[in-house]
């Protein structure tokens, strides 16, 4: 077998459709927004959140990229800038919403629609397995 070189392997990761692997450059890139997010498991972290989001993403030294993906909760995005699902739970918890909810915002599904997918055993195997090759 010869031997991968391992940015060609981790590159590969990239080309699941619909999957964001969480490798260890998205965690250095995600380091302060998951910081963040875990302040959030605090109530006085909350509510200053909630009372000026802005103002408190400004203390945290995130890319302004990263502060407006949280600011538009476009979880997918997030995701893309190195957050852990696990960690930006805090986030959608925060807004009242449960993992189904929130995660089904990442879908394009309805909370419904999700639910029943995740219920009848997930996303099917079939389907596109590659996003460069389209099958």
């Amino acid at each position: 077998m010869a031997k991968q070189d391992i940015h060609s392997y981790l590159a590969e990761f990239d080309d699941i459709p619909g999957t964001r692997v969480y490798t260890a450059k998205r965690a250095r890139a995600g380091y302060h927004l998951n910081q963040f997010a875990m302040s959030l498991m605090k109530p006085e972290n909350r509510e200053r959140f909630k009372a000026d989001e802005r103002a408190y993403l400004d203390e945290w030294p995130m890319t302004e990229e990263q502060k407006q993906g949280v600011l538009d909760r476009d979880f997918n995005k997030l995701l893309d800038l190195g957050g852990n699902i696990y960690f930006l739970a805090k986030v959608f918890s925060t807004d009242g919403l449960s993992f189904v909810q929130a995660v089904s915002t990442m879908t394009g599904m309805s909370v419904e629609e999700y639910q029943a997918m995740m219920n009848a055993g997930g996303r099917s195997p079939e389907g596109v397995r590659s996003i460069k090759e389209k099958n």
